[in-house]
């Protein structure tokens, strides 16, 4: 049985579609992760799969359970963490805790005994005693991750759950999150980093309401429209980076390019190779360091779709 199954998903508010048609399936334990700009209704999405939005066309399944017919059955089986801390500030660790454990109906040795695993798990156990508002981000986040697993549910909801905190603490966050998938947990998961997305197994990328690509990192990448047969892509290091940007934007022959640190990736026509580029940067006054032959980064996977989406929205004369 999967965790999470949706068929043709589609939330309309008035004449504006915020969810177009969504299908997706979702396995036990995966760290699924679900990309997009925002507006893109990853959140629309994700309050339909939680029972908490109506459906306009479409069925959902979470748990084997009809999100549509039993949405309060659903909300037993799951738990969510919003993108902005949603706890009590005035109340300390252990009373947002104990709160949210007595709202998902746990009370006596129950509510103990989780509130306990929860400390443990989430190793928050020398703040118990600190108002939640003056924690830091890191620490802020898991607590909201504790409280949405007091209730040992199958499934949880992170709407962008590292956003505003630093690098350390969303990596301490994630092996939490590995730790919890391996015993079975499922994981759906909103972000706009690339490195969190190539830490999940799979991934989906919504534009517009609709979802342009599905599949595994490795899956994605391998995808046609990002590296289309009659073009490869390389990395170029260059002395002055932003100058030879701007001269390669220029350039026939270059489909794409982007500056990643202190280099540029390129996707080019096989008209165009990496000695000729090299030969013409150098003419125009660069000193070339290197020029590599280069497998796309998820991030290069989502700017081509996005960019191709965008071409096909303006065919058909939609807003970008």
């Amino acid at each position: 049985m999967t965790a999470i199954r949706t068929t043709d998903l589609t939330r309309r508010f008035g004449t504006f579609t915020a969810v177009d048609g969504v299908n997706l399936t979702v396995e036990p334990g995966e760290i699924f992760g679900f990309l997009g700009p925002n507006g893109s209704g990853k959140t629309t999405v994700i309050k339909m799969l939680c029972g908490l939005l109506p459906m306009s066309e479409g069925n959902a399944w979470v748990d084997g359970i009809d999100v549509r017919q039993h949405p309060d059955l659903v909300r037993t089986r799951i738990g969510y963490m919003s993108q902005k801390f949603a706890l009590y500030d005035d109340l300390t660790v252990l009373e947002n805790l104990r709160f949210y454990g007595k709202v998902y109906g746990l009370h006596g040795p129950t509510l103990h005994t989780r509130i306990e695993s929860m400390i443990e798990s989430s190793h928050i156990g020398p703040y118990v005693t600190r108002f939640a508002g003056r924690l830091s981000g890191g620490w802020k986040q898991r607590l909201a991750l504790a409280c949405a697993m007091l209730h040992d549910p199958l499934i949880l909801y992170l709407d962008e759950p590292t956003a505003g905190i630093d690098p350390v603490a969303r990596r301490q966050l994630w092996d939490l999150l590995f730790q919890l998938s391996g015993r079975g947990i499922t994981f759906f998961v909103t972000t706009h980093y690339m490195d969190e997305a190539e830490r999940c197994s799979h991934l989906a990328y919504i534009y517009h309401g609709k979802v342009i690509a599905d599949g595994t990192p490795t899956a994605l990448r391998a995808l046609p429209d990002v590296t289309p047969p009659d073009t490869h892509r390389y990395e170029i290091t260059v002395d002055e980076t932003t100058q030879a940007l701007a001269l390669l934007r220029t350039w026939p022959g270059v489909r794409s390019a982007t500056i990643f640190g202190r280099s540029i990736h390129t996707l080019l026509e096989q008209s165009l190779s990496a000695e000729a580029l090299s030969t013409r940067l150098q003419e125009a006054g660069m000193v070339v360091e290197e020029v590599r032959s280069l497998l796309p980064s998820l991030e290069d996977v989502f700017v081509e779709l996005t960019l191709r989406r965008q071409r096909e929205l303006e065919a058909l004369g939609a807003p970008k």
